[in-house]
């Protein structure tokens, strides 16, 4: 692989940081909770033999900056700062590769920005009006969401954090999840480490109004959503760990009413971290998605 560049641009009132390497068509790659940029470090060497790829940093996490009001993980400041990077980047349209939050972010971001999205890759994160049908209506996806209010609690990142991030580590061992070597080890302590590094990815759960309702609070019941602002046009496509405990397969369902040039992979077996428990194919399936 081209030797990754780091580099840190004040953009939407934060300072962000990101990796790049290789020349060609832009790729961005957002990534979730409670990674960084490195968990798509796979599909940056892969890539970056065809392609300028880049891998931000979200705010909140590793050497972005974290603010500490939730005010400010709304979906719509996510959405500007993916905005305001790729036109940093010099580039008007790319392609998105996102997974978990950073599909979240990337699916609004998608539907709000739809000419600057040549093509849309997402890893198992839920469009927001099949997540909220679900946890209105779905008791099995309330239970698998239950983590959800947890972290939306001010003990959270205490909890998160005792024992050398022991509950972190173990949300990577769930499903088929390849073992993290000692050199993913200490590059996720590293990043956890950093100031609030665990209460700014805590952040995104005590921003969201999606999150599973509770006897005092309905959550996501209470909104009401205009599905023609969650359309998403560009050419898309879901590649879904079916074995993910967190987010179910019924996410899935009806789906192509929100993203009707949508093409879906169902992976067995596969948990919530496909890039990593099948680097190999993730790689071809987005290589022969994006031509």
């Amino acid at each position: 692989m081209t030797e990754l560049k780091h580099n840190t641009v004040r953009l939407n009132g934060i300072d962000i940081h990101y990796v790049e390497a290789g020349q060609g068509p832009l790729i961005l790659f957002v990534h979730g909770f409670p990674d960084f940029w490195r968990v798509w470090i796979d599909q940056l060497k892969h890539f970056s033999k065809s392609h300028r790829v880049v891998a931000l940093d979200m705010r909140g996490f590793n050497l972005t900056s974290k603010p500490k009001e939730p005010e400010a993980y709304r979906a719509k400041i996510l959405v500007e700062d993916v905005r305001q990077l790729i036109l940093h980047l010099g580039e008007r349209r790319c392609i998105l590769v996102a997974h978990d939050w950073g599909g979240a972010a990337i699916w609004n971001f998608a539907a709000q920005h739809p000419d600057m999205v040549e093509k849309l890759i997402i890893m198992n994160s839920p469009h927001t009006m099949t997540f909220v049908r679900e946890l209105v209506n779905n008791p099995d996806q309330q239970k698998a969401s239950a983590y959800m209010n947890f972290f939306r609690r001010p003990e959270a990142e205490q909890a998160m954090t005792e024992d050398n991030f022991r509950r972190l580590f173990s949300m990577f061992g769930r499903g088929n999840l390849r073992t993290l070597d000692d050199e993913e080890k200490q590059a996720y302590v590293d990043a956890w480490s950093t100031p609030d590094g665990v209460a700014g990815g805590l952040n995104y759960y005590r921003a969201t109004p999606m999150y599973p309702p509770l006897p005092n609070d309905p959550g996501p019941a209470a909104l009401t959503l205009d599905p023609a602002q969650f359309r998403v046009p560009a050419p898309t496509l879901v590649l879904w760990g079916m074995a993910d405990t967190a987010l179910l397969p019924g996410l899935l369902t009806g789906l192509g009413e929100h993203v009707p040039n949508l093409k879906v992979v169902e992976m067995p077996g596969v948990s919530h971290w496909p890039m990593r428990e099948k680097p190999d194919e993730v790689n071809r399936l987005i290589g022969a998605f994006i031509g």
